[in-house]
C-alpha cells in the first residue's frame, strides 16, 4: 500500500477544537503489515499498513481485485469465507478485531463502526420500509430524526414508506448510508459509496462525508474508483497494489483498441417500447417510476440510458427484461409482440434478451462456484454440449478478463469488480442477441471499465449484438453508444446521437 496526503489542507478541513484526533490521541484505525489470503489460494490483500485519524477521510484506491473490499471487511473482522490473516494486525478504536469475543465484536459493529458494502441493497431487509430500516438501528428513532437522515442523504421524505425493491440502485445506496449514519458511528467504512450516482449526487455525498469528518470527528475510510470523489473529500489516498497478471488480462490495463461499430439495422428491427408506465403503491402512497415512456434500440446498435439517480433507468431496463410488469404499454421485438412478463416469453425469447443487473450478486448464486453459474445457462439454453462446457466456461472467463481458475471460486471470494465481470460472462453464456446492462462499469477501475466496454464493442461487431447501457459515466456513454435516451422523473426528455445528448447533459 502507498499512502499520499493532499499537499495542502484547505481551511474548511481544519478540525475544530476539542476533537479526539489530537497528536497524543491514538488513531481510531491502525493496520500494520496486514496480508489476507485464501488457504492454498491467491493473496486477496498484499501486506500493507494504514493509519486513519478521527475527523479525516481516507480513500482506498487501486485496480479491481487489489483488495480494497477485503481491507474494509478486515476492519470489522469479517473476512471473506475461508480467508485468513497470514500476517499483520488490525486495531479499531483500540481493539484487535480478530481477538474480540463474538459479543464484543457485535457491539463494536452495532454502535461504533458502521460499514456500507458495495452491494448495499443485499443488506436491506426487502420486507421492511425505509423508515423502519433506519429507525431499527438509530440512536434517535423519532420520525423527525429519520426524516432528517433521509434529507441529509438526499432522499425524499416520501420514500419513508417504500420498501427497498421499489427504490433505484442509487436510492438503495443512500438508504444504506442513512442507516449507517443513524448509529452515530465513530468509524464509517464505505465501499464505492457513489457507484451508480449521477455527478450532482456524487458531489453532494462528497460534501456530506466532508461535513461528517470535519463537524462530527468521524473517521471515514472509503474504497473508490472515482478520482473526482477522492479529490473532493479525501484527506489522504492509499493506493493498493495491482492484482497479479492473468492470461485473460496480462497487464491489468489493456490498451484501448476502438473497433468499428456495425451498421445500424432498419428502424423496424430491434426492441421497441411504447407508452410504458410503471407505478409502485405502498399504504396509499404511489410512486410513478415510468410515465408513458417510448424507447427504441435498433438491432446491432448500442443505446445509452442516462439521467439522475431515481429517474427510472433501472425500472425501464427491468421492464424490458420482463422482470417488472408495467401498468400500461407494449413491447415489440423485431416488429413482433413481445410478452412483458418474462415467464410468458418463449425459451428462445428468454435466451435472446439477457440482463446484467447493477448488483452482480443478483445474477450469481452464492452457493455455486463461478463455473457452475456459467454452466447453468449453457445447460438451460443448450448452447454447448456436456463435453464442450468446461472449455466454454474457460473461454467466457477469458472474454471478460478473468483467469480460468476462477471457475472454482465462489462469488464471495471475488472482488466487486471481478463479480461484475463474472455476471457479464453469465449473461453472455446464453449467446444473447440483446444485452441489457445496468451500471456494469460503476464498480470498476477506469482501465477495467474500458476493457469491459471494448469487450462489449467487440461482441457487437462479431455477433451483431444489440446493447442497451444504463450509466452515469457520460464519457463512456458518449464513446461507446450510438444514441442516448435521457430519463428524468420517469419520462424520456431527450433522445438522439450520443455525443449531442452527452454534451447537452454536461452543459
Amino acid at each position: 500500500m502507498t499512502t499520499t496526503r493532499h499537499p495542502a489542507t484547505p481551511t474548511d478541513r481544519i478540525p475544530p477544537d476539542g476533537r479526539t484526533d489530537l497528536p497524543d490521541a491514538p488513531p481510531p484505525v491502525t493496520v500494520t503489515g496486514l496480508e489476507v489470503a485464501l488457504p492454498d489460494g491467491p493473496v486477496l490483500l498484499r501486506a500493507g499498513s494504514l493509519t486513519v485519524r478521527a475527523g479525516t477521510v481516507t480513500a482506498l484506491t487501486g485496480p479491481s481485485g487489489s483488495g480494497k473490499t477485503t481491507l474494509l471487511r478486515a476492519l470489522i473482522g469479517d473476512l471473506p469465507h475461508g480467508a485468513r490473516v497470514t500476517s499483520g494486525t488490525v486495531s479499531v478504536l483500540g481493539q484487535d478485531v480478530f481477538t474480540l469475543a463474538p459479543d464484543a465484536l457485535r457491539a463494536l459493529r452495532r454502535h461504533r463502526v458502521a460499514y456500507v458494502g458495495q452491494d448495499p441493497g443485499s443488506a436491506l431487509n426487502p420486507r421492511m420500509r425505509a423508515g423502519r430500516l433506519i429507525a431499527e438501528v438509530a440512536a434517535d428513532r423519532s420520525p423527525a430524526a429519520v426524516a432528517a437522515l433521509l434529507a441529509e442523504c438526499r432522499l425524499p421524505e416520501t420514500l419513508v414508506h417504500h420498501r427497498p425493491g421499489a427504490l433505484s440502485g442509487g436510492q438503495q445506496r443512500r438508504l444504506a448510508l442513512a442507516r449507517a449514519l443513524a448509529r452515530q458511528p465513530d468509524v464509517l467504512l464505505l465501499d464505492e459509496p457513489t457507484a451508480g450516482l449521477d455527478n450532482a449526487l456524487r458531489d453532494e455525498i462528497a460534501g456530506l462525508l466532508r461535513r461528517l469528518a470535519t463537524d462530527r470527528g468521524v473517521a471515514i475510510v472509503l474504497a473508490c474508483h472515482d478520482p473526482r470523489l477522492v479529490e473532493a473529500c479525501a484527506d489522504a489516498a492509499t493506493v493498493l497494489g495491482a492484482p497479479a497478471a492473468t492470461p485473460g488480462n496480462p497487464t491489468g490495463a489493456p490498451a484501448r483498441t476502438v473497433l468499428p461499430a456495425p451498421a445500424a439495422a432498419p428502424a423496424a428491427d430491434g426492441l421497441r417500447a411504447t407508452d410504458l408506465s410503471v407505478a409502485f403503491t405502498h399504504q396509499g402512497h404511489t410512486h410513478h417510476a415510468l410515465r408513458d415512456a417510448h424507447f427504441h434500440a435498433p438491432a446491432g446498435t448500442a443505446t445509452g440510458i442516462i439521467g439522475p439517480s431515481g429517474s427510472g433507468k433501472s425500472t425501464l431496463l427491468r421492464t424490458l427484461a420482463g422482470l417488472q410488469t408495467p401498468v400500461s404499454g407494449t413491447l415489440t421485438w423485431h416488429g413482433e409482440p413481445l410478452p412483458v412478463p418474462v415467464r410468458k416469453r418463449s425459451r428462445d425469447q428468454q435466451r435472446r434478451i439477457q440482463l446484467v443487473p447493477q448488483n452482480p450478486l443478483g445474477a450469481l448464486n452464492p452457493a455455486r462456484t463461478i463455473g457452475a453459474s456459467l454452466t447453468r445457462p449453457l445447460q438451460l439454453h443448450r448452447t454447448a454440449g456436456r463435453a464442450e462446457r468446461p472449455d466454454r466456461v474457460g473461454r467466457l472467463l477469458d472474454d471478460v478478463g478473468l483467469p480460468r481458475d476462477f471457475a472454482h471460486r465462489y462469488p464471495h471470494e471475488l472482488s466487486g469488480g471481478q463479480r461484475q465481470r463474472a455476471s457479464i460472462a453469465r449473461a453472455l453464456a446464453a449467446e444473447p442477441d440483446l444485452l441489457l446492462c445496468d451500471e456494469v462499469t460503476s464498480a470498476l477501475d477506469p482501465a477495467t471499465a474500458v476493457a469491459v466496454m471494448e469487450l462489449l464493442t467487440r461482441l457487437r461487431t462479431e455477433r451483431r449484438l444489440t446493447l442497451v447501457l444504463v450509466s452515469h459515466e457520460l464519457d463512456l456513454v458518449a464513446a461507446y453508444t450510438d444514441t442516448v435516451h435521457r430519463l428524468d422523473a420517469g419520462r424520456i426528455h431527450a433522445a438522439g446521437p450520443s455525443g449531442d445528448v452527452a454534451d447537452a447533459e454536461e452543459r
